[in-house]
């Protein structure tokens, strides 16, 4: 079956708009929301505080038959003077708070204050961390610095290895797929409370090198065929440009992708949002690349009539 993706890219422009239009209205409810702030719910790595997360111990008769009672949880932490905390409920029988910097006696009050009103905590369960916000503000301008140069240095590339049109596009995917990675975290982060961490500006990077990888081997295919056949319709050309490459793009991406959900499920809870971000970031690659780089050069060559081949060009 041979795919006519220029006949349908209103849809596929439409789709994406929705998915980016619904991520950016959750990054503006999750700035306005108390205890957030932030387009994003931001982790310890980038604000800085104390994160305690505590646990009942079920071996206790009786400490755990009733569900902790999230409303309990804050007037306690109110009475203890950090009542605008970031409380969640972890489980059935776990709690996170994640607050200001307190130190050992104003977090051994909190926590007797908390096992008096929901249960006795078990102390091999209990973590603490604990960053300053000196270290966190680095790393988030480090990670926007390392994302910009990113870019940049994908721009030259692409101007120089095609044409800056070219370029200009595949910009576009990879704005197109951060996006939605972004949007879709903000939306788990108020839905369900997911935090960002350092990992996710890695996933961040890593998703842009991917989705580069799969546009270059589709402009590619078009450049050569440009060349070979510059009074073609252009239209024509990117079509079979992505059905030459769509069974390689499809089994590159479900081989990275069957990785990803083994990372996901049995890699632990550190890797556990990290293998989520580049789930969506992968898929988001391989479909911008399809749907969204190609039919927008088709497009733009088409309104400037440019579909000649480039004078110069540098081989693969």
């Amino acid at each position: 079956m041979k795919l006519s993706i220029n006949k349908s890219r209103s849809l596929w422009w439409t789709v994406s708009s929705l998915i980016i239009l619904s991520g950016l209205i959750s990054m503006v409810i999750s700035w306005q929301t108390p205890g957030i702030k932030a387009p994003l719910r931001p982790s310890l790595d980038f604000i800085g505080g104390t994160r305690l997360q505590f646990e009942r111990d079920c071996t206790k008769p009786g400490n755990c038959d009733k569900p902790i009672d999230i409303t309990v949880v804050r007037e306690v932490a109110k009475e203890q003077g950090i009542g605008d905390s970031s409380i969640q409920v972890a489980g059935e029988n776990g709690v996170t708070i994640r607050t200001k910097d307190l130190n050992v006696d104003q977090r051994s009050k909190l926590q007797n204050a908390l096992s008096e009103k929901i249960g006795v905590f078990d102390p091999q369960k209990n973590q603490l961390d604990s960053v300053g916000p000196t270290l966190g503000g680095e790393l988030f301008r480090s990670g926007l610095l390392a994302l910009l140069v990113s870019f940049v240095g994908i721009t030259v590339y692409m101007s120089f290895r095609f044409q800056l049109d070219y370029a200009i596009f595949a910009i576009v995917a990879l704005f197109h797929d951060i996006l939605i990675t972004v949007g879709m975290f903000s939306i788990f982060g108020l839905v369900f409370g997911i935090e960002v961490d350092s990992l996710f500006i890695v996933a961040l990077l890593t998703i842009t090198g991917f989705s580069v990888n799969d546009t270059v081997v589709i402009y590619d295919r078009i450049r050569e065929t440009v060349k070979t056949n510059p009074n073609r319709p252009i239209n024509d050309i990117v079509d079979d440009a992505v059905n030459q490459t769509l069974a390689r793009s499809i089994n590159t991406t479900l081989t990275v992708l069957l990785t990803l959900f083994s990372i996901f499920l049995f890699g632990g809870e550190t890797l556990h949002n990290f293998a989520l971000a580049l789930i969506i970031g992968f898929t988001m690659g391989a479909y911008s690349s399809i749907f969204i780089a190609s039919t927008l050069l088709a497009w733009w060559r088409e309104r400037t009539d440019s579909s000649t081949p480039t004078t110069e060009t540098v081989d693969a």
